[in-house]
This record gives structure tokens, C-alpha cells and sequence, in this order.
């Protein structure tokens, strides 16, 4: 069963800031919900996160998880970072099974890390070490760690940036597919439009100074995502003009325009992603 997530209007300040980082963020999350947590650099994405992981107490409001409040990590979710936390000098094995190990779960234990490893593409480097693989293999290795302990909760912070786009792409479905299998919980920051609309059920927009909540838009397509269709782009068109955005040769991230569109048609289009 996936974690029931209450973010209960909560504020955040860093030390020295006169203006806080988070304001009145307001947000639940049903069980078993992908929501995707998108604006621009700056915006609290990752503070938001971080908060849901237990690792940041807000300066105001709450967070709870199940009905209770979140004052530190739990065992009942993982969170994976841009970069992966993994002991060099270890296999790609026992990197995977330490989430197992910790909770005292070795029964089945080499059965399940090899699913694993061949659901992330890692089979043929089970013993090998780390420190030889490449950053996309390793952040590989993170992921599948990550689901091993079957978390209530998946936390994750871009954790695909650093791979190729086939291999991203294929990640992005696989994880979707076994969070849907498992009924998993997951909240996810990403800069990438495509990713949000391919993974999400809602994505959440966010605006800066301070960061708020500013629009959510609900992504009604089946699973498996087929990104070619008319209603997909269509989505991704929403939120890149939400943003007042025009794609660039890089990718899907959010470019601004040199000139800000008038405000009536801003309105307009917040309002669309609204009512979608």
C-alpha cells in the first residue's frame, strides 16, 4: 500500500533570508499517486522533497505521511539524489542489497537483487565494482537499491539526468510500470516537461520567490505513456506555455522567452491547466 502524503501549508526560511524559500505549500499525495514537482532552478523543488524525506524540518506547517508527522527519514521510503550514494570498494551486488541487509531481510535476497538488476539493465555486472561503472550505470544501481526494500514512499531528485535518453526514457517507464505494480507512492522533481507528463498522474507547477504552488495540471493518459500521441504533446504544450517557454534544441527543460506575453493571455492559460 502506497503512503498518504498531507503537506499542511508549510513555510520555509534559510538562515540570513529575508524572503522565505517555501510559502503556504498546501499538497496531498493518495496513495499509490505519482506526482511530479516542476519549476524553475530556485523554486524549492528539492527543499519540498527533502522536506517529505524527513531530512528538513519546516519553519512552519507540517508534513505528514499516513497520518503522521514527519520529523525524520523512515525505513517506509527511499529517496535517490542527482548523484548516488554508493561504497566504491563494493560490488554492484551488495551496493543493491544494502537496503535489504539493513532491515534484516535476507531471506530471498539474491533472487530479488537479480530482478533487479535485470530490470535496470545491470545483470551482466552484478560483481563488479562500482567504482568502474559509469555515472548513468551507477545512479542505475541507486535506483534498484532504492526499490529493493519495496518502499511505501519513492522520493526522487532528477536521479535520471545523468543517463542517456534511450536508457532515461526506458528507466522513466520501468519505474512508472513497478510504482503502479507495487502501488507505490512517488514524487518526483524534474526540470524535463516530457519526463513530468510520461511518469506523472499530476504535475504540480512551481513558482519562485518564494516558491509556491501556482497551477496543477492532471495528466489522464493510460499506462504504458504513448508519447506520440496527440493528447501528449498537447500536455507538454500546456505546461511549456504555462511557463511562457519555447523549446530549444537541448531538450524539454523550461527556456523563458526574451518577452513576457501579456498578461490577460498568462491568465488564460493558468486557467486551462487548472480546469484540465
Amino acid at each position: 500500500m502506497g503512503a498518504a502524503i498531507s503537506i499542511d501549508y508549510i513555510t520555509h526560511h534559510y538562515p540570513g533570508q529575508e524572503q522565505p524559500t517555501l510559502k503556504d505549500i498546501e499538497v496531498t499525495v493518495a496513495p499509490g499517486e505519482t506526482v511530479a514537482l516542476i519549476g524553475q532552478s530556485g523554486c524549492g523543488k528539492s527543499t519540498l522533497l527533502h522536506m517529505l524525506a524527513g531530512l528538513l524540518l519546516p519553519s512552519d506547517g507540517c508534513v505528514r505521511i499516513n497520518g503522521q508527522q514527519v520529523i525524520k527519514p523512515s525505513p517506509r521510503w527511499n529517496m535517490m539524489f542527482q548523484k548516488p550514494s554508493l561504497y566504491p570498494w563494493m560490488t554492484v551486488r551488495k551496493n543493491a542489497s544494502l537496503g535489504l541487509i539493513f532491515q534484516g531481510r535476507r531471506k530471498g535476497l539474491k533472487d530479488r537483487i537479480d530482478q533487479l538488476l535485470d530490470t535496470v539493465g545491470l545483470a551482466d555486472k552484478a560483481e563488479v565494482n562500482v567504482q568502474s561503472l559509469s555515472g548513468g550505470q551507477q545512479q542505475r544501481v541507486a535506483l534498484a537499491r532504492s526499490l529493493a526494500t519495496d518502499p511505501e514512499l519513492l522520493l526522487l531528485d532528477e536521479p535520471f539526468s545523468a543517463l542517456d535518453a534511450f536508457t532515461r526514457v526506458a528507466l522513466q517507464d520501468e519505474v512508472t510500470r513497478l510504482a503502479r505494480e507495487r502501488g507505490i507512492s512517488v514524487v518526483f522533481v524534474t526540470h524535463d516537461i516530457d519526463e513530468a507528463v510520461a511518469m506523472a498522474d499530476r504535475v504540480l507547477v512551481m513558482g519562485s520567490n518564494p516558491g509556491t504552488i501556482t497551477a496543477e495540471l492532471k495528466v489522464e493518459l493510460p499506462y504504458p505513456r504513448d508519447r506520440a500521441s496527440h493528447r501528449f504533446v498537447d500536455l507538454k504544450s500546456e505546461l511549456m506555455e504555462f511557463f511562457g517557454a519555447t523549446r530549444h534544441p537541448g531538450g524539454s527543460g523550461v527556456q523563458p522567452r526574451a518577452e513576457a506575453e501579456p498578461e490577460s493571455e498568462s491568465s488564460r492559460r493558468q486557467a486551462r491547466i487548472r480546469a484540465a
